[in-house]
């Protein structure tokens, strides 16, 4: 039994250290640097651009680390309540919530290849050249 436990929790470390690592949000090429209140209204829906550049929003599933992370430090709000949001939001015909990838390597690509794109990932995994639009 120990050493099932030993290694449940050797399984989670990376993903642990994840998670207490800067969280830093990349865009493609053209999206410009940006605050805290304007990715707030882009993941929200409010907003679909950031200065003049069109963006699309990529979130990470529910229970990842780093989006419970994201929606605490950046938008303020617990799994529940962003979830509640989308769901009258989108059966009000609001919009539908951001693009869900199911980690990092698919973020990375995905911003990269994807004009507009803007997605948050650890720092450690900040590609060479990536545009860092904002670090918390």
């Amino acid at each position: 039994m120990r050493r099932i436990l030993f290694l449940l929790l050797i399984a989670c470390l990376p993903t642990m250290a994840l998670a207490e690592e800067a969280l830093v949000f990349i865009g493609y090429g053209g999206v410009p640097k940006t605050e805290p209140a304007i990715l707030q209204r882009l993941y929200t829906g409010r907003v679909v651009s950031i200065g003049e550049q069109l963006a699309t929003p990529v979130n990470y599933p529910a229970g990842h680390p780093l989006r419970e992370r994201f929606l605490a430090t950046i938008m303020g709000q617990s799994e529940e309540q962003y979830t509640g949001y989308w769901l009258v939001r989108r059966y009000v015909g609001k919009g539908a919530p951001p693009l869900v990838l199911p980690d990092v390597e698919a973020v990375v690509a995905y911003v990269l290849a994807t004009p507009g794109a803007v997605g948050y990932v650890p720092l450690s995994k900040v590609p060479p050249g990536g545009n860092v639009i904002f670090r918390r």
